[in-house]
This record gives structure tokens, sequence and C-alpha cells, in this order.
């Protein structure tokens, strides 16, 4: 059992735990340890009890509960608790702004029991009879299942990928001469997945479908004329698409593209396409130039494809260094070196930028101006010892709320970039918001413009933003937007990717890593890179090391 797994089980009896007004003292010491092991850089399970009760933060008890769980696969006391709560009290916790005090209220006191008795009751108005409820919680709360309800059969794309390759793998083994490939939102590299199409074409379609519908590949099948739907064992729809040989470039471009875009391409034909022998045909005979199927969103790039303008878009190996990245210094997994070797060594980058949390994060042991400084003599000491490689001292310096960053201006002066973002104080009005960003977007010393409205795919919509002003503030202000590649944010979003290039904005793909496996990332973030029709002269670190020292001296410069 890997780390997560546990810290989730240790989370969630310390929640049980303080649903049922258990010891406050054994509460806090559970959810301390459960972040303590979630941040190990090693495997918990890989350890004795006598080893796991030496480790700061855990103890001889929550070490005999680890042990349990490793040799039970679950906690006794967890089991007792969770046989005294409903099944839906318990879904209630996983809830954003509910935590248990006000889940034991909803529960105890108005006899709420499940997550759509609790809708309901924000919807009549019932919740402002409870203690230490208003209307703005009751509102808050309903927003919140609303987005989750919205979330249902959704799937980040990051999380569909292995199943999705080990499907047509598998597909490909069963049908080795047949053509085979992915279409709809997962070939478009949409960052929600709620479907997986596939598009297959063989000699005898129907000899395809029959053994199709006989494998145990998908679950639950059902059929309609050449189509197989069902599901994977996670709950994502599958719907795959058996046709004709002849007819699979045709159907594979229909099946890809959204309806408006496949639509505009059509429409510009000179002639009916019956078999094109390739995707190219389809395009080459609307006067186009080929779309990347990323590109296939609507009309967007319709225009520069009739043009031969399309964008040459970047790619992974365009990368040359990666930015915005934490280390032990704050919240991180892995000490300075151990990033810069990893970077150096093994994705072969020529460039680490360290950006850890500011002095206001202290939820992520920001650091103070002293640790700041301690921070920077390390990594000039590392500067001249790795050879070929550098790294920049950066900072993740948090907006406050009224747009102002978290140190003085003489400590600012002192990074070679700064990414700003919000962390905190995250329910604003559009126009608090946007003008918050604004303000710190205006900061001399600002270089970056991290996650830009602090989005998390599938559980937080981000704070709303009028994007023009912010991106157009960026463009005045020669600030880099960053494409955070976390696939919980990818945030900018991809649809303001070309209204950020138009102004003359750079975009950042910045992994946010907080351990080495983290710089693997950056791939979801070329996707959603990609899909916004970024090119490598406008990605900030495609830059080489000479470049990018070059634009870091110029932007502090221009100070």
């Amino acid at each position: 059992m890997e780390n997560k797994p546990i810290a989730r089980k240790l989370r969630l009896l310390s929640q049980l735990m303080e649903l049922h007004n258990e010891n406050p003292f054994k509460i806090r010491s559970l959810a301390n340890a459960a972040f303590k092991v979630d941040k190990l850089p090693y495997p918990a399970a890989s350890k004795s009890f006598e080893e796991l009760e030496k480790i700061d933060g855990i103890g001889k008890s929550t070490a005999a509960k680890i042990t349990e769980l490793l040799q039970t696969g679950t906690i006794a006391e967890m089991e007792t608790l969770l046989a005294q709560t409903p099944e839906g009290v318990v879904e209630m916790m996983g809830i954003k702004g509910i935590g248990p005090k006000k889940v034991e209220i909803i529960w105890r006191e108005l006899g709420i029991e499940n997550v759509g008795e609790l809708f309901y009751a924000c919807n009549e108005n019932r919740l402002v009879e409870a203690k230490g409820f208003g209307l703005k919680t009751q509102d808050d709360i309903r927003k919140a299942i609303e987005f989750r309800m919205a979330s249902n059969g959704k799937f980040l794309y990051a999380q569909v990928q292995p199943e999705a390759k080990k499907l047509i793998d598998e597909i490909k083994g069963i049908f080795p001469g047949a053509l085979v490939e992915f279409a709809g939102e997962f070939r478009r590299c949409c960052e929600i997945i709620s479907e997986l199409t596939i598009v297959l074409g063989s000699r005898d379609e129907e000899i395809a479908f029959n053994t199709l519908r006989q494998s145990e590949l998908i679950r639950n099948i059902s059929t309609n004329e050449n189509h197989i739907s069902g599901e994977l064992e996670n709950g994502l729809l599958v719907d795959i698409i058996c046709i004709d040989k002849r007819h699979f470039y045709s159907e594979l471009f229909a099946q890809t593209g959204d309806e408006e875009h496949v639509k505009a391409v059509l429409t510009r034909a000179v002639d009916t396409i019956d078999q094109p022998i390739s995707e190219e045909h389809i395009y080459e005979k609307a006067s186009m130039d080929f779309v990347q199927p990323e590109l296939r969103e609507g009309i967007v790039f319709i225009e520069k494809a009739e043009k031969k303008t399309l964008p040459h878009l970047v790619t992974y190996h365009d990368l040359k260094g990666s930015l915005h990245n934490h280390s032990t210094w704050s919240d991180g997994i892995n000490t300075v070196e151990e990033m810069a070797l990893y970077c150096r060594d093994d994705l072969k980058l020529e460039y680490l930028g360290m950006c850890d949390h500011s002095k206001s994060a202290f939820y992520a042991k920001g650091l103070s101006i002293e640790q700041v400084l301690q921070q920077q003599e390390e990594i000039d000491h590392l500067n001249k010892k790795l050879n070929g490689f550098h790294i920049f001292k950066g900072i993740e310096s948090d907006i406050l709320y009224d747009g102002s960053l978290d140190y003085p201006d003489e400590i600012l002066k002192r990074f070679d970039f700064i990414v700003a973002s919000v962390h905190s104080i995250l329910k604003m009005e559009e126009e608090k918001a946007t003008s918050r960003l604004i303000k710190a977007i205006e900061n001399p010393y600002t270089t970056i413009l991290g996650h830009p409205t602090g989005r998390l795919l599938l559980s937080r919509s981000g704070y709303p933003i009028n994007y023009k002003k912010v991106i157009d503030a960026c463009a005045v202000n020669n600030v880099v937007i960053e494409i955070n590649a976390n696939p919980l944010r990818l945030d900018l979003d991809w649809r303001w990717h070309q209204y950020a290039l138009d102004k003359g904005v750079w975009l950042s793909v910045n992994p946010d890593a907080h351990r080495r496996e983290g710089f693997l990332d950056m791939h979801y973030g070329i996707l959603a890179a990609r899909k916004g029709g970024l090119y490598k002269e406008r990605c900030l670190n495609a830059l080489s090391l000479q470049e990018i020292t070059a634009f870091f001296e110029k932007a502090k410069g221009g100070r």
C-alpha cells in the first residue's frame, strides 16, 4: 500500500473521531500523522513497527494503526466508528467546506443523513436554522454539492490515460491487421473525459463487431448499429465504433473533432470525400492545412488552417528547463540538489527554477526572510558544484488580499524570478479577484502569474476573474502567465491561450513539482498548451539556459 492511501485512511479516522466527539488531542495527533505519512520520501509500508514509531509526528499509537492497516487492510477502530455512522454522513464529510463539526450538526440536529437530503435542505433554506450556519454558508454548501453532482461520470485526462492505453493495446492485439485509433475527447486531449471513443476499421466489420461484443474488455455491453458501448471498471463510458476499413479515416475525422469543427471543414470541401486515404486528405480537399486533433475545438483555428498560418505546436522535447518547483525548504519531498540532479541527469534539462512557498504560506512551511537567504546561499554553492546546469533563485510569493506580495522589496529584488500566486481567501467576487491579480501583476518584481484562477478540476471551480483584463495587464507589464501542469489544475485554461498569445504574452509550462516525479506532469501541461495553440517561440521554458538568463536579467533591469 502506498503512502497516500495510508494517509487517507488515517485522515478519515481522525474525521470520524471528531464527528463522534472523541479525545481532541488524539484527533489532532492522528491528523498530523496523516499529513506526515503523505509527505514521507519513502514508502511507509517498507518500515517495521519499530521504525514507524520513531518517525517524527507518528509515534507508537499511530504506528500500531498503520501496521494493522498494512496487515489486515483496515483499522478496527475505524470500522467501529463507520458502523456507528450512516454511509451518507461519511459521504458528506467529503464535500469541500464542511468539516466534521458542521456535519455533526447537520446529522444530529437537522436529521440529515445523505448528500441528497442536504441539497434539498439547502434549497429549502433549512440550513440557516442550525447553529453556526448562515445564508452564505448554506449557499456555499449548495454550490459545492452542485459542482460535485456535475462532476459525476467525469474523469481527469491523467486518470483515464493508463486505462485507455491498456484498452486500445488489447484491441490492437485482437485485431492485428485493423486500423485502430482513439477519437473524441481523449484524442483531442481534453482535460476532462466523460467518454472514451475508439474507431476500429476492419476488413470485416461484422466479425470485428461480434468478437468485441463477446469479449470481456468492457462491462455492461450494449449494441446499437455498429456501436459497442459499455464501461470500464472505474465507471468510464466506452464507445467502440466498428467500421469498414475503407471508411476508417472519414469516421475517425467525424468522431474526433467537435460538431462545429467537423461541419466547418466539410462545408469547405470542394467535392464529396467518400473514402479518404488519410485525415490529411480531408483537409486538403477543404483547401486547408492539416489541423492537429488537439485543435479541433470549434472554429478557432479554421481561418489559420485556410491561410496556412497554423502554429507549429510546442512539444515536450522543446522544453529546456522546469520553473516553479518546491523542495524540502517548504512543503516539498526532495532537496534542492535532488531536484536539480533529477532534472539534469534523468530529464536532460538545462536549468531548474526553485520556487518554494513564501512566508505567508504557514501551512506549507513558507520561508522566512532568514530562510530565503540561507536557501540562496545553498543554491549559489550548488551552482558552483553542478556542471552544465543552473538553478535559478525563485519564490512562489503569496498574493495577499490587497494584491501585494508578502516580502519587502529589498528581499524581492534578490530573486532571479518570482511566481506570484493566490493561495488564501479564494471566495471573492469577480471584480475583487480581478483587481487583486492586476495589482500583483503590476508589482515590478512579479515575473510569472501562477495558476491564475486557483481552480482544481472536478472539485473546485476557482475564483471568477475577468480574463481579458488580467491578460491585458500581463501584456502591459511583461508578466508571463503560467500553465500549471498539475493535471488537477491545468490553469491557465487552454481556452484563453490564444488571446494571451495574440496580446504578446509569454506562457510557461510549470509542473509545480513537490517531488521528483512531479516533473513528469509537464507532459499534461504540454497537452493543455497544445490545445491552446502554444508554440515554442512563446513558451518561456522552451528557451535555452543562455536565452532565459537574458530574459530574467532584462526583466530585472526593467524594474
